[in-house]
């Protein structure tokens, strides 16, 4: 029985990855930097504080953290801001929840107000309880304090509650507190499609094939 939801927003809700990929070696092409090969797939896993930081470290660069951070946030908030739209089945699925009162959190990577930017202007920022971020929080998805505090904040028991996540790591992480795990395809996680099958206690390519609601 679903009592809780827990969503991923880049790759689960929306279809936002790609812009993600490239966001630390643009922020450097801005800088006249190139960047290390496949440097995306080292930031995946990290927050934007965190990126900056290791961008900080291994270029080098002048500024502070919190001025690449901001840098970072400024080439993606655009697409969030204008252009950013709902994965396959992702709509229809907040409104089923929504209909069956099951209250709903977001946990993410992304800075709130991207996310909440988002949300209201496809008009489904009311429809959650709490939006939490890795950043509000202290933590990236590989601690499972982000989840926690979701949970909490919406009331509903651990084993109840489920996680809607296309990162790997975070799936590893979340299933190993005992949440219920729906595993979304993403084509940026293709390599890690296995992984998330093994962990998942759903597996969907798009929400359109998730029907316990």
């Amino acid at each position: 029985m679903i009592k809780g939801a827990i969503f991923d927003v880049d790759g689960t809700l929306l279809d936002t990855m790609p812009i993600w990929t490239n966001s630390g070696a643009n922020y450097l092409a801005s800088l006249g930097i190139e960047a290390e090969p496949r440097l995306g797939d080292k930031l995946f896993a990290m927050t934007v504080d965190m990126g900056a930081e290791y961008l900080k470290a291994n270029y080098g660069l002048p500024q502070s953290c919190r001025e690449i951070a901001k840098g970072i946030n400024g080439i993606v908030e655009g697409h969030y801001f204008n252009d950013a739209d709902f994965k396959l089945g992702a709509r229809e699925l907040l409104d089923r929840m929504k209909s069956a009162k099951i209250p709903l959190a977001i946990a993410t990577s992304t800075e709130k107000y991207c996310i909440e930017a988002a949300f209201d202007r496809l008009g489904y920022k009311d429809y959650f309880d709490v939006i939490l971020t890795c950043g509000e929080v202290g933590a990236s998805k590989s601690n499972p304090k982000i989840f926690f505090e979701a949970v909490a904040a919406l009331g509903t028991p651990i084993e109840d509650t489920w996680l809607f996540e296309d990162g790997l790591y975070s799936i590893k992480t979340a299933k190993a507190e005992g949440f219920k795990i729906v595993g979304v395809y993403d084509k940026v996680s293709e390599a890690d499609q296995e992984g998330i099958k093994q962990y998942a206690d759903i597996y969907v390519k798009d929400l359109i094939e998730f029907t316990l609601i």
